[in-house]
């Protein structure tokens, strides 16, 4: 098959006709030209089936399996943290929500400083940890305006499971061996999450979550404002003022998702639609395709040190940038020159074709302060048989967020504030360095690396991807859409293929042993530093071929689960 021929969180969906597609449940892959979904949890994916086979379409089937996954999934996902949705709907037009969560407005830039010096831990675990969640509001704005549901209508199956409870798969077991001393620390985690004796739920064993099975209900019945304005925010703002935190009831009841431009870019002969900032994955996914065009890796091959070499040497520059210049377009100027062909020209021509490079600092992209985007970790993807497409990434942060759930509620708040640049030139849980332009400030939406994304070919959708997995995120995503549209791979062909990572500091590096010595080896020999990994990321992918017929595929990496109805 011509590479160019074949025409794709932490889930994929797509729908249409109801009819049984070929499904091999040990490769996660599942084939129809009618219906598809694939998610990293088997309840997400038959509830996101269950949506489109009760007159659901691709924005409510997403919102079903996102629901559901926050659940079954809370870990890395949930109603306590946020996501970004890009969308395109059956007319063609195209628009992304900005679900982020938000600083408290008693936030300040030195928050998390004592004595001058930076406490990473402050910004991790606790109660100055959480932003203001927004997967409530994003959902709720993308029901009401493009779903064929009520909110009711999908919180209603995952609240059913919260209730009975659920056996634990083993990601999801051991998560929380991980993190039970932290768990153990607030009498709510405790209570849900461990036995009484303070040790873990097991492989096997049954979890049960009634008082978010409540809340569910309670926001079915009452809509969001009985989460930003009623109940929840008032029990919240009562348990930060009592345990030391800043976010208040009037935090939530400020909180807005937001419509944003959506970022278009073009990579050979493909249109890719991205999350503009807050989140640094659409820019600098398209940043690092710009660089790449500039050589023809389909000649290399993909499983070349050449294609990987190249690849390694664009994720630096991008990244540099990165720590520098990205942050909420609200707050601070981020220049549109980043996403430039003309930008991109100027940094492939440093890459050395043969030697790995080092990168001592930021670009500057053609009119930097002038240019400038507009002030407006789970992934799952969806498209429906009338052509609706949605690429929805959520995330909580680190496994169980700030570890804290509001008594009564049973919801997990997320830690999103380690997203912020806690003090410039201090990493933060992923290693990533942030400058000014991410500083914390009351009100502002901490960087993401959260990429949700879609592919067009001649103006129709044809491939989507997102990842699961901090920074890694961007390079899993770049690297699924390198494979589709530049060596033509399907889905589960391209997932199985080995992940690579850099992200400028540290200098090293994140490769899978799975690479190959005869990969390996070589970019030893280049001067790169590699730090081998037997596996990392949770990428999920569609992709529609020319005849209509979707195909789709859960990260084997997670257990992803793919069905067709």
């Amino acid at each position: 098959m011509h590479r160019r021929h074949f025409l794709k969180t932490l889930p994929v969906i797509a729908s249409g006709a109801a009819m049984s597609g070929a499904l091999d449940p040990f490769t996660a892959q599942a084939a129809t030209p009618h219906g598809i979904a694939a998610t990293v949890h088997p309840l997400a994916t038959k509830v996101a089936l269950d949506t489109l086979k009760k007159g659901g379409n691709a924005i409510d089937a997403t919102i079903a399996a996102g629901l559901m996954l926050g659940v079954v999934d809370g870990f890395n996902s949930g109603i306590g943290g946020g996501c970004f949705m890009v969308i395109r709907r059956a007319n063609g037009e195209v628009m992304v929500i900005d679900g982020r969560e938000m600083a408290p407005a008693a936030a300040t830039r030195d928050m998390y400083l004592k004595d001058g010096k930076a406490m990473p831990e402050w910004s991790q675990t606790g109660a100055l940890a959480a932003g203001v969640p927004g997967e409530v509001a994003a959902f709720d704005l993308a029901q009401k305006n493009y779903g064929k549901l009520k909110l009711a209508d999908v919180l209603l199956p995952a609240a059913e499971i919260a209730e009975k409870g659920f056996r634990l798969p083993i990601e999801y077991a051991d998560r929380l061996g991980r993190v039970q001393k932290e768990l153990a620390l607030f009498p709510a985690s405790k209570e849900i999450f461990l036995k009484a004796n303070g040790s873990a739920l097991r492989l096997g064993e049954l979890l049960k979550q009634e008082d978010l099975a409540k809340t569910y209900r309670a926001i079915a019945k009452e809509g969001s404002d009985w989460f930003y304005r009623g109940e929840f925010a008032q029990r919240t703002g009562d348990w930060m003022k009592a345990n030391g935190g800043l976010m208040t009831k009037e935090d939530f009841a400020n909180y807005k998702a937001v419509l944003r431009e959506p970022l278009r870019t073009k990579y050979r002969d493909h249109e890719i639609i991205g999350m503009p900032p807050p989140s640094s994955g659409g820019v600098h996914v398209a940043q690092i395709l710009n660089i790449l065009e500039h050589f023809d890796l389909a000649q290399f091959g993909s499983e070349s040190v050449e294609t990987y070499h190249l690849i390694i040497e664009a994720m630096k520059l991008a990244f540099a940038d990165r720590a520098w210049w990205l942050g909420d377009p609200d707050f601070v100027s981020v220049p549109r020159g980043l996403v430039s062909k003309a930008y991109a020209q100027e940094l492939a021509v440093r890459i050395n074709r043969k030697q790995a490079g080092k990168v001592e600092k930021h670009g500057t992209p053609p009119n930097a302060t002038t240019d400038i985007f507009r002030k407006h970790t789970t992934h799952y993807t969806v498209a429906d048989a009338e052509g609706n497409w949605v690429a929805c990434t959520a995330t909580i942060n680190t496994t169980f967020g700030s570890k804290v759930v509001v008594p009564g509620t049973g919801v997990v708040l997320n830690n999103e504030m380690d997203d912020f640049s806690i003090q410039p030139g201090v990493p933060n849980s992923f290693g990533l360095l942030g400058n000014e332009a991410n500083a914390v400030a009351a009100g502002k939406r901490p960087l993401s690396s959260m990429s949700p994304t879609i592919v067009l070919k001649d103006g129709k959708p044809v491939f989507s991807a997102g990842a699961a997995g901090g920074p890694t995120i961007i390079s899993q995503v770049l690297l699924a859409v390198i494979r589709h549209v530049d060596f033509g791979m399907p889905p589960l062909r391209l997932l199985q293929q080995a992940n690579v990572h850099h992200q400028w500091s540290p200098d090293e590096v994140k490769i899978e042993a799975k690479a190959g010595e005869h990969i390996l080896g070589p970019l030893k020999q280049r001067g790169h530093n590699l730090k081998q990994m037997s596996s990392f990321g949770a990428c999920q992918a569609i992709a529609q071929t020319p005849a209509g017929e979707f195909h789709g595929a859960g990260d084997p990496r997670v257990n992803g689960k793919a069905d067709t109805f």
